[in-house]
């Protein structure tokens, strides 16, 4: 496992998170599944500067991020979102992808270009597309030879980490060996969950950071017209469409998926979404009187074991606090992408975190984890927790297939 001092971590001294916004997460198949993630990207740019008042032509930069390649156009989506939110024609962008971190990583991203004193605004999105993960054939530009004609489902074959021939469940069920996790206590976990989004849902809490979805179209002059078409007889998609009330009983009848103790109610939902936000320098929020969610104290990355990826949050957050110089008694609120119940209990167990600060509104296993999106919509979440409880320190972060771990740390200074 990695120790502290290892991989990359940088502190922050002048960016801040202006706001943020998300579409509904929407399951598999649901009423976003025929629309592709650069036109779900689209929307919360345009709606993320609609919120704020801030000009899309004050974007310096544009980065965005996503996983798989769910349109045939997929090669331009960064370009596409910046150029349909309305960024100017000379703004470049960027596509970013760090697995189930990529969302975070551009935060990070952008939050190094006000370092660097590249701009001082930066659009950050990250969209992805679950149901339009396509089934691929990757073998067959030369021809095709009988009997060994294959194509497979990438949102199941993208699950497998070939270095390790490790299925990215069974590195769960891996973690709940390694710290003796039983079936009762991932169930309580997923019970608890469930229970937090609903309430959460209920409150209207989460309402505040999604926007309705209906059809519409995105002009730009000089452009092909795009836009959103929902399925026949849906009128809008506005609420988190996973998130329902879930007994343990329930719960405890589900059979296991990976030979383990997971089961699909204590995995992370699989969903279509997309979610925004604009990271400025003091001077530029200040400027045009804007009042921030947040400062990006820090980021850090560090690579785990390939088999036990799940507990890259750990070292991270570790790496995280070290360099921010905070102790995690400090640290009010932390949110964890939940890709399973045994690896979101593992790393709370493993920093030693107080429940009653770990995913306080529920977590993917009960919101969905669209892969591109979840760094976004997570660091969103804790900062919009942080105003509303009036909070000072959060921490977003989420394991990364592969063996990685990805944090960062933000602060809310409008208590």
């Amino acid at each position: 496992m990695s120790q502290q001092g290892s991989g990359l971590a940088t502190k922050y001294e002048d960016a801040w998170l202006i706001d943020g916004v998300r579409t509904p997460f929407v399951d598999l198949n649901g009423a976003l599944g025929g629309v592709s993630p650069i036109d779900l990207g689209i929307k919360v740019a345009r709606e993320i500067f609609k919120r704020t008042g801030v000009a899309p032509s004050d974007v310096g930069t544009v980065i965005a991020g996503n996983m798989a390649q769910a349109s045939y156009d997929a090669f331009l989506l960064s370009r596409h979102i910046g150029l349909y939110s309305g960024v100017p024609l000379e703004v470049p962008a960027v596509q970013v992808q760090r697995v189930c971190g990529t969302g975070i990583e551009c935060i990070l991203q952008a939050s190094d270009a006000l370092k660097l004193g590249k701009t001082n605004l930066a659009l950050v999105v990250g969209t992805e597309s679950m149901t339009r993960n396509p089934i691929a054939a990757y073998t067959h530009r030369g021809g095709f030879i009988t009997g060994k004609f294959e194509m497979k489902d990438f949102l199941w074959e993208a699950l497998m980490d070939t270095a390790v021939s490790c299925n990215m469940g069974v590195t769960a069920e891996n973690l709940a060996k390694k710290l003796g996790l039983t079936r009762e206590e991932v169930d309580l976990y997923a019970a608890d969950s469930f229970a937090r989004a609903v309430a959460s849902q209920q409150s209207g809490f989460l309402a505040g950071e999604i926007v309705a979805v209906k059809n519409e179209s995105f002009e730009i002059a000089g452009l092909n017209t795009r836009g959103i078409k929902l399925p026949r007889g849906v009128e809008e998609a506005a609420v988190d469409t996973h998130i329902r009330a879930t007994s343990l009983e329930t719960l405890r009848k589900l059979k296991p998926v990976f030979g383990g103790i997971t089961t699909a109610a204590s995995a992370s939902g699989v969903v279509d979404g997309a979610a925004a936000t604009l990271v400025a320098t003091d001077s530029y929020i200040k400027s045009k009187k804007l009042k921030p969610l947040a400062r990006v104290i820090a980021g850090a990355v560090v690579g785990v074991e390939p088999e036990i990826m799940g507990i890259g949050p750990v070292p991270a957050i570790r790496r995280l606090l070290e360099i921010s110089g905070l102790k995690l008694e400090q640290i009010d609120l932390v949110e964890v992408n939940e890709a399973f119940g045994a690896q979101a209990l593992a790393v709370e167990r493993e920093l030693g975190v107080d429940h009653a600060k770990y995913n306080v509104n529920g977590g993917a296993i009960a919101i969905g984890h669209p892969l591109g999106a979840t760094g976004v919509r997570i660091t969103v979440t804790v900062a919009r927790e942080l105003q509303r409880s009036s909070k000072r320190y959060g921490i977003a972060s989420a394991c990364i297939g592969g063996g990685q771990g990805i944090a960062v740390l933000v602060e809310n200074t409008n208590r």
